[in-house]
């Protein structure tokens, strides 16, 4: 059903969050940065664990970047947990009324922050049945998402369970939020994890070697 595809709430777009900052001021540091965050045209409701974002693509991405930039802004450590979901609304049983199929939608487009970040990412397209003009092929799915991570110049490697990005913060996410909702134009269900590290002692020691964690 087109009308379900749409709307980015019928069809399950969203994001969780978890913020973790390396400071005794992690509380007023977390809670200043969900204020920034421009979260126009999304649904938030904040938890004891992480922070529930659903809403179009664009607009995750622009919240995500506005989060994640005020916490690199202070200068700690920290670190942020983001899982990422389309295609699935419910819960214990993942079905949309109608065979509504995969969303279809423009690359979401992110800015620079000034801000380095590394990350490591996985994503997953959750597509049993396929269709007449597509076999179902998740390593297809996920060798084109890491394709348009060494498009974007944020690729550094492969490795055990998660490819390893960094760069600027916002094309990191960029990379990640684009790369997830591209595989959604063929994949009904997708979901995607990202851990990024801000402002790890180890990035500027990693500088000489080229190495950051």
């Amino acid at each position: 059903m087109e009308s379900i595809t749409r709307d980015p709430l019928a069809f399950g777009v969203g994001a969780r969050v978890t913020l973790s900052v390396m400071s005794d001021r992690y509380v007023e540091v977390i809670l200043a940065a969900v204020d920034a965050a421009d979260s126009t045209g999304l649904i938030l409701e904040t938890g004891d664990v992480s922070t529930y974002a659903g809403g179009d693509e664009q607009a995750l991405l622009r919240w995500l970047t506005d989060l994640t930039q005020h916490v690199a802004a202070t200068g700690l450590h920290a670190s942020v947990q983001v899982l990422l979901s389309r295609g699935c609304p419910g819960e214990a049983i993942c079905e949309l009324p109608g065979g509504a199929g995969p969303r279809r939608v423009d690359a979401p487009r992110g800015r620079h922050t000034g801000s380095f970040a590394s990350a490591e990412w996985a994503l997953y397209p959750l597509e049993d049945i396929g269709s007449d003009e597509r076999t179902p092929d998740h390593m297809r799915e996920i060798y084109a998402a890491i394709d348009t991570a060494k498009a974007s110049g944020t690729f550094v490697a492969s490795e055990h369970f998660v490819t390893k990005l960094s760069g600027d913060l916002g094309r990191v996410l960029e990379t990640v939020v684009a790369a997830w909702a591209g595989v959604g134009a063929h994949v009904q269900h997708v979901t995607s994890h990202l851990t990024v590290s801000l402002n790890s002692p180890s990035h500027a020691a990693g500088a000489e070697t080229g190495a950051h964690a």
